[in-house]
């Protein structure tokens, strides 16, 4: 029987696994390269199958790529003849290196990932982004964002019609849609769309089979921020002038990463290979060993200014003198206290000076330089200045001598993540409370400070967005907006905000913001990834 034959019926039939086509030439490859005998295929082949069992069916996931065999072949070589291949024998404290589970992502390096309602999945597109997108572009990002934030809805338990007909199922939420209001005044109803203004400026909510005008007059404080742009549930009585009379209105109910992860496990969103649940457990349980392993996050690194050079060696100073050395340095804009994007020549030339001074005070810490690495992420007045996101990264023109000093150092995107051991990190430069409060909608919540960091973190994980606002607001590239995406879930969002600092942990997304690096303090955050949790230093 031919090899691929054999490879079929052992995958299939046995395991119930489909094997991508490439799956099957690295198969055969392998089995190449080891010189396995025709008798000794399928005996090979169901060691594979196990593993391959083993490691992915417990994600729901039951199609195999080339990326997934790969994976099990180099735990399988870790392992040994005796390796359980439902273990990860890559977090043997005694040979596990961090550094070789960290990786970068910038947004124009994600993958494109589209919802498809009809099938109830996600789709890849091949298709090569471009920077002023296709016609259809700005109305799929749109109806991404609408289809992935209703099926999150219709997955949560209050939303989930019973089973079993009973008198629980006349409990649960029903949904309706705009198009089925007309003849139903008096009713009452629950929507979902997202808000609008019409041509005559009326507040208006809207969903794929039309909109309708909202009447906000009489509805009492919900929790969270409401800005044009987001995608809302609203509980009211439709009228006879056609407005809807709304009494709550609410975000989406979020859905944790664990879940999400369960279901859609299999999907590599980053680009940088998908891991499964599993792996995640066995990275989070490894992480504990390294209590200790940290990264530095500061923000508004104006380095047209003397002291804020000053305030980096003097933390540098104590990371030696304490031999406590971060594995990862993030350094956000701006990384300068003016606007350069449309500045002279000569702003220019003193703002690359300025890169080659932080180059050189760092290299002077040899340990630091060889050990670290480090990632920067423009803010709004670095070069290029432009409002749209995402921003690519600071070109290279100015960083050069970053680039040939340290070994380690990465220039992302705004925002771009970071993946750590089965962590996925957000990083995003921008001032996001400000813009939130004045894009507010309806009557503005008077609250302190407190519920103000609160709801923020609350609306872009519910929103699953970092952007949650219209294009006339914050103009977006529209076949990039995935990269904008928050879903699933991150594990940590570093939302860099020259609003003061603050942390916390909303659907076990932990939430910080490092607050600027200017003033007298030169304060910061420190994260540590085996608790997941940060701490303000200076």
């Amino acid at each position: 029987m031919d090899r691929k034959a054999i490879i079929f019926k052992v995958f299939t039939r046995k395991y119930q696994l489909s094997l991508k086509p490439d799956a099957i030439e690295y198969l055969v490859d392998i089995l190449s390269e080891h010189e396995i005998e025709n008798d000794q295929v399928q005996d090979a082949m169901d060691t594979y199958g196990e593993a391959a069992d083993g490691c992915y069916l417990s994600d729901c996931t039951t199609i195999v790529n080339r990326d997934n065999l790969e994976k099990i072949y180099a735990l399988m070589q870790m392992g040994g003849q005796d390796h359980d291949p439902t273990q990860n024998a890559l977090l043997d404290p005694d040979e596990v290196d961090p550094e070789q589970h960290l990786y970068f992502v910038n947004a124009a390096e994600m993958p494109r990932w589209l919802y498809s309602n009809e099938r109830k999945a996600f789709e890849r597109s091949e298709a090569k982004p471009h920077l002023g997108g296709t016609p259809s572009a700005r109305a799929q990002f749109l109806r991404d964002r609408h289809n992935i934030i209703k099926q999150v809805v219709l997955r949560n338990e209050n939303f989930s019609p019973p089973a079993i007909a009973g008198r629980d199922r006349e409990n649960y939420l029903k949904l309706t849609s705009t198009k089925n209001l007309l003849g139903r005044t008096g009713e009452r109803f629950l929507l979902f769309g997202i808000l609008t203004h019409a041509q005559d400026g009326r507040l208006c909510l809207e969903d794929p089979d039309g909109k309708v005008i909202l009447d906000i007059s009489d509805t009492g404080p919900s929790e969270g921020l409401f800005t044009e742009g987001c995608f809302v549930l609203v509980e009211g009585d439709y009228t006879e002038d056609e407005t809807f009379q709304v009494i709550a209105m609410g975000h989406p109910p979020s859905e944790k990463r664990l879940v999400a992860r369960s279901i859609y496990g299999h999907i590599d969103f980053l680009g940088k290979g998908a891991t499964t649940v599993a792996e995640d457990e066995q990275f989070t349980e490894g992480m504990h060993r390294f209590k200790d392993l940290t990264f530095m996050c500061a923000s508004d690194l104006w380095l047209d200014k003397p002291k804020t050079l000053r305030g980096v060696r003097k933390i540098l100073d104590g990371y030696v003198e304490n031999d406590f050395i971060p594995l990862l340095f993030i350094f956000c804009g701006n990384f300068t206290s003016k606007d350069v994007g449309q500045g002279s020549g000569l702003d220019l030339v003193r703002y690359q000076e300025n890169f080659d001074q932080l180059a050189d005070l760092l290299a002077s810490y040899p340990r630091i330089a060889s050990d670290s690495h480090f990632l920067f992420v423009p803010g709004p007045l670095d070069p290029w200045g432009s409002s749209t996101l995402p921003r690519p990264p600071i070109p290279s023109s100015f960083t050069s001598r970053l680039t040939a000093k340290l070994g380690k150092v990465h220039f992302g995107s705004n925002p771009c993540r970071v993946k750590f051991c089965g962590q996925e990190i957000v990083v995003f430069r921008h001032d996001l409370m400000a813009k939130m409060l004045r894009n507010l909608v309806g009557v503005k919540p008077e609250v302190d400070s407190g519920d103000l960091k609160r709801y923020l973190v609350q609306t872009i994980l519910d929103q699953c967005h970092l952007s949650p606002f219209m294009l006339s607001v914050q103009p977006t590239i529209w076949e990039e907006d995935h990269a904008l995406r928050l879903y699933p879930m991150p594990t940590t969002v570093i939302l860099a905000d020259k609003y003061e600092r603050y942390d916390c942990t909303y659907e076990g997304c932990h939430v910080l913001n490092p607050g600027t690096f200017q003033g007298t303090l030169f304060g910061f955050s420190t994260y540590y990834p085996s608790t997941r949790r940060s701490e303000a230093s200076r």
